[in-house]
C-alpha cells in the first residue's frame, strides 16, 4: 500500500467541525486497510502536526433500489477515521488560495 493512498479525504461536517474546534479532533476517509499507525503517520506527513490518538470504524455501506425496478444493490463500505492532534495544533480545513 503507497503511503499517499492512505488519506481519501477530510470529513466535514458540522459535527466535524465543531469536534475540531474544541477537541481538536479531525475526521477523515481511509483506505480500508489502513491500519492506525499508517494513518497517523500519513497525516502527520501530509500537515505537519503530531497525532496523539486514532480512532477507526467501519462504515457499512447502505442498500439502495434501483430505478423503477424491484431490485436493490448496496454501496460499498468504507473506512473513518478520527485523529487526534496534539494540544494547540489545527489542520486548516478550508485552505486558503
Amino acid at each position: 500500500m503507497r503511503l499517499n493512498n492512505i488519506v481519501i479525504k477530510p470529513i466535514v461536517t458540522e459535527k466535524g467541525v465543531e469536534a475540531a474546534n474544541e477537541y481538536g479532533r479531525y475526521t477523515f476517509c481511509v483506505d480500508l486497510k489502513a491500519s492506525k499507525g499508517k494513518i497517523a503517520s500519513e497525516i502527520e506527513r501530509m500537515y505537519g502536526v503530531n497525532v496523539t490518538h486514532v480512532r477507526t470504524t467501519i462504515m457499512s455501506g447502505k442498500k439502495r433500489r434501483i430505478l423503477k425496478t424491484r431490485k436493490f444493490t448496496k454501496t460499498p463500505g468504507w473506512k473513518k477515521a478520527t485523529v487526534q492532534l496534539k494540544e494547540g495544533q489545527t489542520i486548516d480545513l478550508f485552505p486558503k488560495e
